[in-house]
């Protein structure tokens, strides 16, 4: 393969394995945050066992994702100079406010949140719990803001020609709030929320399943199954937003994850079916008007399809088909299980229903799947462009990297994220295994400062 492919390859595996922990830090953030608040408000010793068991949890997820997340920042010099260097400005002012907003705010209360539940007081740590997880949703906003000025780039001027051309910002604002930036970063964040809320109901069910630590698993799966239901559906709420967003600025990436070659009125919507590439046309089961009304709130609105695009500008059709579909599929699954869960836990027949708590068990992988196929879907469906109407991605390649290289380090990061997931997999599974500590039904607050002359008077 050549260089750029295996480029491509090597990013497309390094970013695939780091998405699967941020939105699950977001998630369980928040999570962290209803727990310690509920406990606060009741005084309910079992909500501060949730706290102290998932805070756990949440310092596993943090750890990957932040150690995942650097390897990027090193693609972009040694395989994607030439695109380094016409993002530069707009990357380097979205970046250098991740750091001051994002990790100086979760590293700040970082330490708090994982060692201080017994050397500060109960409202600190929950003051230092909100801060991390508003360090985590920030870090979210600007990756983010740069990723969707790459989709919909505003508030630039290009300065230089041809290979040696650079955006720079001329209004800070209008590239910050570029046209996609507001419906991705909600989806992109009720994604994160599903994937936490999911992993509390998995676990607590589970727990249910094997009658241990009972009290525990009611009481995460309350929270867990509210949240899980409440985020699954303004998923799909911001998702279609998003997609309207898309029919407007970036047509051809809507035309090819419906499948759509033909310009048209009145378009079909296609519910269950396939792509023929080779004769450009889907074949299967089709809703007569629906994308147009779901593309721009019209039923007989035109809706452009992949023929006002040359091949060459065209992104891959057959993928992101399969990517939205999977992706929607899967959302609409998880809305419907959260909807089981939640009814029948507030009739409290959800312990006789084995058949439903295995499958929140098993839901888990649900939402950290459809996470990466949207991620997928929005990286794909912006080619053949790197930034969107503006560099295309060959052109963004580093001009000395060289294909053995690419491959060694492909080789190289499969291994070391093999040994990282399943070093991941043991630690959690150890982790759920042990379960909630029973000496944390029963808050120590503030560490005693020992008396250093206890041992003299022996």
């Amino acid at each position: 393969m050549d260089v750029l492919t295996l480029s491509r390859i090597q990013f497309g595996l390094t970013i695939g394995f780091h998405y699967i922990y941020p939105p699950l830090s977001i998630g369980l953030g928040l999570m962290l945050v209803i727990m310690e608040a509920a406990w606060l408000k009741t005084k309910k010793p079992v909500y501060h066992q949730m706290a102290r068991f998932w805070t756990k949890v949440f310092a596993l997820t943090f750890a990957l994702g932040v150690a995942t997340g650097i390897v990027m920042e090193f693609e972009f010099g040694t395989n994607w100079a030439a695109y380094s260097r016409f993002v530069g400005d707009v990357f380097g002012s979205a970046l250098a406010a991740e750091g001051i907003f994002a990790f100086f705010l979760e590293s700040g209360f970082l330490a708090i949140l994982l060692f201080g539940w017994n050397r500060v007081g109960p409202k600190l740590h929950f003051f230092s719990t909100c801060m991390v997880t508003l360090g985590a949703h920030f870090s979210a906003i600007w990756i983010i803001v740069a990723n969707s000025w790459m989709q919909t780039p505003a508030g630039y001027h290009l300065v230089g020609q041809g290979l040696h051309a650079r955006a720079e910002v001329t209004d800070y604002w209008a590239m910050v709030f570029n046209p996609s930036f507001p419906d991705r970063l909600f989806h992109s964040v009720c994604g994160g929320w599903c994937s936490g809320s999911f992993l509390v109901v998995s676990v607590s069910a589970w727990y249910l399943l094997k009658h241990r630590h009972l009290e525990f698993a009611r009481a995460s799966l309350k929270l867990g199954l509210t949240v899980a239901l409440a985020a699954s559906l303004l998923q799909g709420l911001t998702g279609d937003s998003s997609g309207k967003n898309v029919a407007v600025n970036q047509p051809a990436k809507l035309a090819a994850l419906e499948g759509l070659y033909e310009t048209c009125s009145n378009a079909p919507l296609l519910l269950v079916g396939y792509v023929d590439e080779k004769n450009e046309k889907t074949v299967g089961l089709k809703a007569p008007y629906m994308l147009s009304f779901l593309a721009h709130s019209d039923f007989h609105s035109q809706v452009t399809g992949l023929d006002a695009f040359q091949p060459q500008d065209r992104p891959p059709v057959t993928a992101c088909f399969l990517f939205f579909h999977g992706m929607v599929a899967i959302g609409s699954a998880m809305v419907v299980i959260a909807a089981l869960g939640f009814l029948y836990f507030r009739h409290g027949s959800l312990h006789e229903r084995r058949w439903l708590l295995w499958l929140l068990v098993f839901s888990v992988p649900g939402p950290v799947l459809a996470n990466e196929l949207g991620w997928f879907l929005a990286e794909v469906g912006r080619q053949p462009w790197i930034v969107y109407g503006l560099l295309r991605t060959p052109d963004g390649l580093s001009a000395v990297v060289k294909a053995n290289a690419v491959l060694s380090s492909i080789i190289l990061f499969t291994f070391i994220y093999f040994l990282l997931g399943a070093v991941f997999i043991y630690i959690l599974n150890d982790k759920i295994q042990h379960g909630p500590d029973d000496a944390d039904l029963i808050p120590s607050g503030k560490l005693a400062l020992p008396d250093p002359l206890t041992h003299l008077n022996k």
